[in-house]
């Protein structure tokens, strides 16, 4: 049974940092690329950030130069480094373990994903 655990959210101050983990058991993650969501309340499911199997990376514009994804296959282990948190990023952080090895051009659609987690919540204070 796969399971995908998400861990890290808080409450912090506008400017202030946070790193989510992703736990993934069941599944051999080095198949398959991962990625990050996001739904506040009210709004629509967002994705934030996507890592192929050979690591490269693709981040939604409003997150860019702030959000970092990296992974560890051995660990089963996905992080998000968020820095310089806004109001905005307040959300519900979800992780995702794609079908596929790659992201694909419509990684951020949520079409592609085949286990989820459960969420976690991180709320910026301005």
């Amino acid at each position: 049974q796969v399971q995908v655990v998400e861990s890290g959210g808080g409450l912090v101050q506008a400017g202030g940092s946070l790193r989510l983990s992703c736990e993934v058991s069941g599944l051999a993650t080095y198949e398959h690329a991962m990625a990050w969501f996001r739904q506040a309340p009210g709004l629509g499911r967002e994705g934030i950030s996507c890592i192929s199997w050979h690591e490269w990376t693709f981040y939604r514009d409003s997150v860019k130069g702030r959000f970092t994804i990296s992974r560890d296959d051995r660990k089963k282990i996905v992080w998000l480094q968020m820095s310089s948190l806004k109001p905005e990023d307040t959300a519900m952080y979800y992780c995702a373990v794609s079908r596929y090895d790659r992201c694909p051009g419509s990684w951020s659609s949520g079409d592609e994903y085949i286990y989820w987690g459960q969420g976690t919540q991180v709320t910026v204070s301005s």
